[in-house]
């Protein structure tokens, strides 16, 4: 299939998205045209072989970026394999912007190296361009722009054929659940419908990477879940996902790894099980007794079998010093003292308190 050179399009404004000027691709790897799939219309999008790179999606290698005296980003080493959901978590100025923006080809890091499908990232500016979607937390809108058409500009921007544009379109205002405000103004649009509109943008050249920096922010919940989902979707669909977030709670149901970062240094990488290791997290159980919890809370810290209590959202949690024994126990040992017992459950730990175990609560 034809494909058209991005750089023979309308070059795509500074205040909607940054985009350097197309470099070089390298002659030794001759670009390939793929057709990616994205519903019932035919995306065209360059893919380069990439040898080496086995199955990782991304790869920073002591990727450090400081601006006069701050250090930004400090040696990050991070890599995402093909198809993960991956939980970038951290304090304003931890360095997860500049993560991604260095990782689109944005910013330049001051020393270290960062390479997307294999291929390092500011020697292949055309590749990544093609491959890569990042989604901003604020984005710059025209006036004077209806949905359908600011998308058409970005299809044409990224080099979609005349012929392809509108079916593209459709497409990605469809899998958004846009449709139905595609002949709305831009500027009318809510928060909410903003933030589709943005995460549409970044389809519509159909990249196997998605940077995508708070997508939920500002979002009402019902907003909040419909995002959540279309993540999911997306996922199912083979895309990469490296996403931010100040909502953990949510984050935590839907992503496969997690990456927490604090003051430009990555503290740990891995799935929920292995942050909570690291935290030395124990599982713990809820009870709920009827009456004063207090008399209950000394019985319980008395037993050698406990290692802990505390009370938590009205609720004793009892860490137990064994977590291979059940803890039936509890249940007889409370019920044999005549307390009342409303309610008694493991508890999960969440994603929120394995980040304030993890940080110190340090912003730069």
């Amino acid at each position: 299939m034809e494909t058209e050179s991005p750089a023979a399009t309308t070059a795509t404004p500074s205040a909607l998205v940054a985009t350097p000027p197309p470099l070089p691709v390298d002659a030794a790897a001759p670009a390939q045209a793929d057709v990616a799939t994205a519903g019932s219309g035919a995306i065209p999008r360059i893919v380069l072989p990439s040898p080496g790179s086995s199955g990782l999606a991304i790869q920073t290698i002591g990727l450090t970026k400081t601006f006069g005296k701050l250090t930004a980003l400090e040696s990050l080493n991070l890599e995402l394999e093909k198809g993960d959901l991956f939980g970038f978590i951290g304090p304003n100025g931890a360095g997860k912007t500049t993560t991604m923006k260095i990782l689109a080809g944005l910013l330049k890091p001051t020393s270290g190296s960062a390479r997307l499908l294999g291929r390092e990232v500011f020697s292949n500016g055309q590749f990544v361009r093609r491959n890569v979607g990042y989604m901003p937390d604020f984005i710059g809108v025209y006036e004077d722009l209806k949905v359908s058409e600011y998308l058409e500009f970005f299809a044409s921007a990224y080099g979609i054929k005349r012929s392809l544009r509108r079916k593209v379109v459709a497409d990605v205002l469809e899998l958004t659940d846009l449709n139905y405000k595609k002949d709305a103004m831009v500027e009318s649009l809510s928060r909410g419908m903003t933030q589709r509109l943005s995460l549409a943008r970044v389809l519509v050249h159909d990249p196997p990477v998605l940077l995508l920096d708070e997508p939920a922010s500002g979002l009402d919940p019902r907003a909040r879940i419909e995002i959540r989902e279309l993540l999911r979707e997306l996922q199912r669909l083979g895309k990469t996902i490296l996403v931010s977030s100040h909502i953990l709670s949510e984050l935590g149901e839907f992503c496969n790894k997690f990456g927490i970062i604090e003051r430009g240094k990555l503290l740990v990488v891995g799935t929920l099980e292995d942050l909570m290791d690291r935290a030395r997290a124990r599982s713990a159980i809820a009870i709920s007794v009827v009456g004063d919890s207090e008399p209950a809370m000394v019985l319980l810290k008395n037993d050698n079998r406990v290692r802990s209590v505390e009370i938590r959202d009205g609720q004793i949690m009892v860490t137990l010093a064994d977590e291979t024994v059940h803890h039936h126990f509890l249940i007889e040992l409370l019920t044999s003292r005549g307390f009342k017992i409303d309610s008694l459950a493991p508890y999960k730990l969440r994603l929120e308190d394995v980040f304030v175990r993890l940080t110190k609560g340090i912003v730069q």
